[in-house]
């Protein structure tokens, strides 16, 4: 049995896949973002954002601009408390630096400890197979590789399935997947793949790629049969808050997709902005809305709702 290993998680994501890995009880601390299990809650967190991210999308997006331009980070690590906790092993990454606290961020609160400093490991996931190549690096590091190995299988085992169902289907609707609505961009990285094993064709972003600004005459020009608006990092009712950047652009309630009824508000939080174990709830949760006839996964009130659903435009 591998020894415990004193870990500071400060990504939701590996949060994650610590726990799915059955070393919940390795972690001594978390980022401000860490939330699932909710136990993790009870640890310490590491980070604040310098931003305020109850602040409108345009807001949030000129606040980040403004500190990466003057090369300020977006978030603030707890020097102190990081050295307090002991960590021997702290999980961070490089894919985003606006996303969640990156590799420089611990590097500057590392840089003035003496004596031994602890293992970084950062994941820098783009696409599908990143993740699971992560979550193999996070099981080496924490002594258990077995588990990871078992823990990818079983992900991909669960997604395959779902990608095999939908190949035979006579119809793939056209996808726009918007990740953030002011300024408007769209999904990239593992989410086209994920529309693609979903059974849908994706429109915008590119697998592997970062996400992509997205011009409104193109949308327009589209018009994609199925709009998901999953914006990096709010929940459902977050995201009903900040719709009106899209219904009140001209235009909107001519698209295909809003006079049939399938605009989707999606739970980018939790699941699809996180490169972790998640992502296979995520697909299950495209699976049922993209083909409702033939996938119900039970997400639907949770993971997703229907903007059109009782509610105004």
């Amino acid at each position: 049995m591998a020894a415990p290993v004193r870990v500071v998680s400060l990504i939701a994501s590996a949060t994650e896949i610590v726990c799915a890995l059955g070393r919940e009880a390795d972690l001594v601390g978390r980022s401000h973002e860490c939330d699932h299990p909710p136990s993790v809650r009870a640890l310490p967190a590491c980070t604040e954002p310098k931003l305020d991210a109850g602040r409108p999308s345009r807001e949030i997006d000129d606040q980040v601009k403004r500190l990466l331009r003057d090369a300020l980070s977006v978030y603030r690590v707890d020097a102190d408390l990081l050295r307090r906790l002991r960590p021997d092993l702290i999980l961070t990454q490089t894919q985003c630096e606006v996303c969640a606290v990156s590799l420089r961020d611990v590097e500057q609160a590392l840089a003035d400890w003496t004596g031994a400093t602890p293992r970084v490991v950062s994941l820098a996931p783009n696409a599908l197979a990143d993740v699971w190549q992560d979550i193999r690096r996070v099981a080496e590091a924490l002594g258990v590789p077995e588990r990871g190995e078992d823990l990818v299988r079983a992900l991909s085992r669960r997604m395959e399935e779902v990608a095999d169902r939908t190949k035979s289907l006579p119809h793939r609707p056209a996808v726009a997947c918007i990740e953030w609505i002011d300024p408007l961009m769209a999904s990239g990285n593992w989410m086209p793949e994920l529309v693609e094993m979903a059974g849908g064709r994706n429109l915008f972003g590119t697998a592997g790629q970062h996400a992509p600004g997205l011009a409104w005459e193109d949308l327009v020009r589209a018009d994609p049969d199925v709009i998901l608006v999953l914006p990096c990092g709010f929940d459902v009712p977050r995201t009903r808050r900040e719709m009106p950047g899209l219904t009140q652009r001209p235009g909107w309630n001519d698209f295909r997709a809003v006079r049939s009824g399938r605009v989707y508000l999606l739970d980018g939080n939790r699941y699809f902005n996180r490169p972790g174990p998640r992502l296979a709830e995520s697909l299950e949760i495209l699976a049922e809305i993209l083909h409702p006839e033939h996938f119900t996964f039970g997400h639907r009130g949770d993971g997703w709702v229907s903007h059109g659903a009782g509610y105004p435009a």
